[in-house]
């Protein structure tokens, strides 16, 4: 298989891009649901938005394997696909297929590197991780330097053109929505990007622009610059006659009209690494509700002392933006070990060491973990917003959409916050 072109801006959706290699290898199932396509508003069939540029962590070496499992199939329409059990976890890891080779999986990864320092030295130890498994992977330099712009688009426009798919791991993207304006692929995956894939997911079903979730309703200038190009991509990122649009994820979204839902269970992070060895204390797992001004920083970091003092947290796992004046003070005033991930969570967690409970505020991870530890008696919880921890300056979206990722977590243990 050829044609398969993937663009990446950071580790996690790196990481999904090889478990949407390794699903595809391995062949998928029947589907779960099947939705027939309709037109969105406005009459074109499922007309999608805009937005901009946009996980989380490892460390510790653990014992790998090479086993997996079977993941879901693509067809057209409205389509879940997925294991027999989407819902839950499995309580044990069965004997599973001996995990296939990515090598002849005719992909091709494109890093989009972004500038900061900690973004860039996942991605690194993300991309070597693909090059071990058979991937092709490219480092693009795309924000860097006068030119980077065009040189980039220049140098991607040849392979652009000749995929036969297009990956995409952010579509929020301004970079990948002018990447997309050059050549219109029959087929488009989009893989998880965090908890904005559920966003993704209910605005291309409402027929609206792409805007981040804790991005404030305002066009600034350099969006109505940017207005044309976002309004042309966002056609490429909506199913049509001529284009299919999987959504490949790990997260309960509603599948748009004419789209296919096909669903991650992280089967080659479980067949490659772990299981963990289990420590007696619990780890605590940063967000970066701060640095994107939802939550207010004294506010959070009275939660996060309450949090580590009530569960016996040890160990705070930082993510990957979070400021370094923010992760002293947690340092210096909860006690918590801060560590820096060198890869995604589901990764660092399952190679291990890790907490026999791991406490999260609202994020992706209490999704994703819960799948990648299945089996390990690793327990994941999540702690509520309290409307008084956000900011007066936060999107007037952002209550709802946090409260939607904790009431949609099923595999999770809901905190009492006190």
């Amino acid at each position: 298989m050829t044609g398969r072109l993937a663009f990446v801006e950071s580790p996690v959706q790196l990481l999904n891009v090889l478990e949407w290699a390794y699903a595809d290898a391995l062949g998928r199932p029947r589907p779960l649901a099947v939705v027939p396509p309709q037109p969105a508003r406005g009459g074109t069939p499922g007309a999608a938005p805009d937005a901009a540029p946009g996980e989380e962590p490892g460390a510790a070496p653990g014992e790998a394997s090479r086993d997996g499992e079977t993941h879901g199939t693509e067809t057209h329409g409205t389509e879940i696909h997925g294991t027999e059990t989407p819902e839950g976890a499995p309580d044990g890891e069965a004997p599973a297929p001996r995990a296939p080779s990515l090598a002849h999986a005719g992909l091709h990864v494109v890093v989009l590197a972004p500038t900061d320092p900690m973004s860039r030295g996942q991605l690194r130890r993300m991309a070597q991780l693909a090059r071990d498994e058979g991937v092709t992977v490219t480092w693009q330099d795309a924000r860097q330097g006068k030119g980077a712009v065009v040189r980039t688009l220049g140098e991607l426009a040849g392979p652009l053109r000749a995929a036969d798919r297009v990956i995409v791991g952010d579509p929020f993207s301004r970079y990948v929505q002018l990447l997309l304006t050059l050549y219109g692929p029959r087929r488009v995956t989009v893989v998880d990007d965090g908890t904005a894939t559920m966003e993704y997911a209910a605005q291309l079903a409402r027929g609206e622009r792409l805007v981040r979730w804790h991005r404030r309703g305002n066009l600034g200038p350099r969006e109505l610059v940017l207005a044309p190009v976002t309004s042309l991509a966002r056609r490429k990122l909506a199913p049509s006659r001529h284009r299919t649009i999987e959504i490949f994820t790990s997260l309960p979204v509603e599948p748009p009209p004419g789209t296919t839902v096909t669903v991650n269970d992280f089967a080659w992070t479980r067949a490659a690494f772990g299981p963990p060895r289990l420590t007696r204390g619990a780890d605590l797992v940063g967000t970066s509700l701060v640095e994107t001004g939802v939550v207010d920083p004294d506010e959070y970091l009275r939660a996060v002392t309450v949090l580590a003092r009530t569960h016996g947290a040890t160990r705070y796992f930082a993510h990957r933006r979070e400021a370094a004046d923010k992760l002293h003070r947690v340092a210096a005033e909860t006690g918590l070990e801060v560590v820096r991930p060198e890869l995604p969570l589901e990764l660092t967690a399952r190679r291990g060491p890790v907490g026999r409970t791991i406490v999260s505020f609202p994020s992706t991870v209490v999704h994703t973990l819960p799948l990648a530890l299945a089996g390990t008696g690793v327990k994941v919880a999540v702690c509520e917003i309290a409307p008084e921890w956000i900011r007066e300056t936060a999107s007037p979206r952002a209550r709802g959409f946090l409260a939607g990722v904790v009431g949609s977590a099923t595999r999770t243990e809901r905190l009492e916050f006190g």
